[in-house]
This record gives C-alpha cells, sequence and structure tokens, in this order.
C-alpha cells in the first residue's frame, strides 16, 4: 500500500469519527436535527415508559399493554418520541345566530 491510500484512508476514518462526535453531541443536547421536533418530556424521546402493570406489581410484570416487556407506548407523544403540538379544530358556523 502506498502512503496515498494510507492518508485517504486515515482522512476517510477522522471524518466517521467526527461525525460521530457531531451526532451524540446533538443527541445529548436535546435540540433537533434538522428543524424537527424536540423530544418528548415524558419518556426523554424513547418512545415508551414504564407500564403500570410493573409500576404497583408485586414482582410479576406483563400485561396486554406491554405484553409482557414492563414498557408501554408513551400517552404524551404517542409512540414517537418527539413533542409535537396537537391540532385542534373549532367548529364553526357560517350562518347568524338565531
Amino acid at each position: 500500500m502506498g502512503p496515498l491510500v494510507l492518508v485517504s484512508q486515515l482522512a476517510t476514518g477522522l471524518g466517521v469519527l467526527v461525525g460521530a462526535a457531531m451526532v451524540k453531541s446533538a443527541m445529548e443536547s436535546g435540540r433537533p436535527m434538522a428543524g424537527g421536533w424536540p423530544r418528548c418530556e415524558t419518556c426523554n424521546g424513547t418512545g415508551r415508559v414504564t407500564c403500570l402493570c410493573s409500576r404497583w406489581s408485586d414482582g410479576d410484570v406483563g400485561c396486554r399493554s406491554c405484553s409482557g416487556s414492563g414498557k408501554m407506548v408513551c400517552r404524551s407523544c404517542g409512540g414517537s418520541g418527539t413533542a409535537r403540538p396537537l391540532q385542534i379544530r373549532v367548529p364553526t358556523r357560517t350562518g347568524r345566530a338565531p
């Protein structure tokens, strides 16, 4: 292998390490990447929370909500892990009131 091949492999490896460090710092800061929604505060971006069957059980875990895993889908974000504003439709009347 010539010196040019070694230099290109070294540059590629350094580029991968720098990219991984940038992604890690963006994930730890909680800022959305590419203008997305911020993390859900309830599940901290995982999309799953501790199931009710494991919170108040005597050691056994498992119900229909968690399928025995002890984790169920977050109700705040619907399992996406992102905090999204809710869309509310307000019905309006176009005619005059009687």
